[in-house]
C-alpha cells in the first residue's frame, strides 16, 4: 500500500483529497500543526509539524513514499495588509523549505513531493498565452512562487521527484475565490472586475483532484505543471457565464478604485492581472480534463 503524506489537509483542496487518495487505497497521513486542535499522540494518521520551525514527528514519517505539500496562508480571505503579505510570503517559500530540510534528513526521505505552487508565478502577462516553459513574471505574487518553488530544493538535493503544481482559480461552491463571489451574484449584484479584459485561468476541484492523483501516478512527470483549464477566459466571460449559470443579470462592474479600497495591496496582482496559462504538461501526457470550457466548469462547480 502505498503511503501519501499531506499538508493541508484541513483546507479546502487538502479535505477533499484525503477522502479521494483514501478511496484509492492509499494509506494517509495527515501532517498536522500544534495549534490545528489535532494530536499526533490520539490521531493514528496524524503528524506533528511545526511550520515555523519545520519540525517533524520522524519516527511517524516511517514508509512514507510521497508527500503532497499544499499549506498556506489563503491568498482569497481577505484585505491585503502588510501584515498579511508578509504571512502569505512566510508561509510558502520558507515554511516549505524547512519542511523539505526536515524531509531530507529522515532516515528514508519520500521519493515524490508534489507541492503547490501558483500562477501567480507569471505575474501580470496580459493576452501572452503561458506554458511552463515561459518564465517568472514581475510582483509580489510572482516573487513568492519563485521563493516556494525553490524551497523544495533540500528533498531535490536528495533525488526526491519534485512536482511543482502551478494551481490556478480553483472552481466549486465550497471554498475558493468562487464561494466568495456567489452572495453578490445571487442578488444580483455581480459584475466584472476593473475593464474586463483580464484573462483568468481556471480549474474545478473535481479537475484539480483528478490531475494530482494523475501526476502521482506518473513517474516520468517533474517540475513544472500547470494545474488549469486548456480554456482560459477573460474577466468578462467569466462573469457573464457565472450569471448565467445563477440566472441572475451580471451588469454591475466594479471600478478600480472600489477594489482597491475593499481589498487593499496588491488588489491589482491579486484580482486584476491577467494570467492565460495553458496546461501544457498535462495534455502532453494525456491527462483528461472532465472541465474544459467554463460553462460547464461553473455548472459542475455549482451542482
Amino acid at each position: 500500500m502505498t503511503i501519501t503524506a499531506i499538508t493541508g489537509s484541513s483546507g479546502f483542496v487538502g479535505k477533499a483529497l484525503v477522502t479521494v487518495l483514501r478511496a484509492r487505497g492509499h494509506e494517509v497521513r495527515r501532517f498536522v500543526r500544534p495549534s490545528s486542535g489535532s494530536s499526533s499522540d490520539t490521531d493514528t494518521d496524524a503528524i506533528a509539524w511545526d511550520p515555523a520551525t519545520g519540525k517533524i514527528d520522524a519516527a511517524r514519517c516511517a514508509g512514507i513514499d510521497t508527500v503532497i505539500h499544499l499549506a498556506g496562508e489563503n491568498v482569497a480571505s481577505g484585505r491585503f495588509t502588510k501584515l498579511r503579505m508578509h504571512n502569505i510570503d512566510n508561509s510558502r517559500g520558507p515554511a516549505t523549505q524547512k519542511l523539505c530540510r526536515s524531509l531530507a534528513n529522515l532516515p528514508s526521505p519520500p521519493r515524490t513531493l508534489l507541492s503547490a505552487s501558483a500562477i501567480g508565478y507569471y505575474g501580470d502577462r496580459g493576452a501572452e498565452l503561458l506554458t511552463e516553459q515561459s518564465g517568472s513574471g514581475a510582483g509580489f505574487l510572482a516573487d513568492v512562487g519563485r521563493a516556494w518553488e525553490a524551497g523544495t530544493s533540500p528533498l531535490a538535493a536528495a533525488a526526491a521527484r519534485i512536482v511543482h503544481l502551478r494551481i490556478g482559480i480553483v472552481l466549486d461552491k465550497h471554498g475558493g475565490a468562487l464561494r466568495r463571489m456567489l452572495p453578490a451574484f445571487r442578488l444580483g449584484l455581480g459584475g466584472r472586475l476593473g475593464n474586463g479584459r483580464q484573462y483568468m485561468s481556471f480549474i474545478t476541484r473535481t479537475d484539480l483532484l483528478a490531475a494530482i492523483c494523475f501526476l502521482l501516478e506518473r513517474n516520468d512527470i517533474r517540475g513544472p505543471v500547470n494545474c488549469v483549464s486548456p480554456q482560459p477566459v477573460d474577466n468578462q466571460t467569466f462573469t457573464r457565464s457565472l450569471g448565467k449559470a445563477l440566472h441572475r443579470p451580471a451588469i454591475l462592474p466594479i471600478p478600480l478604485f472600489a477594489l482597491r479600497l475593499l481589498f487593499g495591496r496588491i488588489t491589482d496582482e491579486a484580482l486584476l492581472a491577467s494570467q492565460r496559462v495553458l496546461p501544457a504538461v498535462l495534455q502532453q501526457h494525456g491527462f483528461s480534463f472532465q472541465h474544459h470550457d467554463i460553462d460547464r466548469a461553473l455548472r459542475a462547480a455549482l451542482a
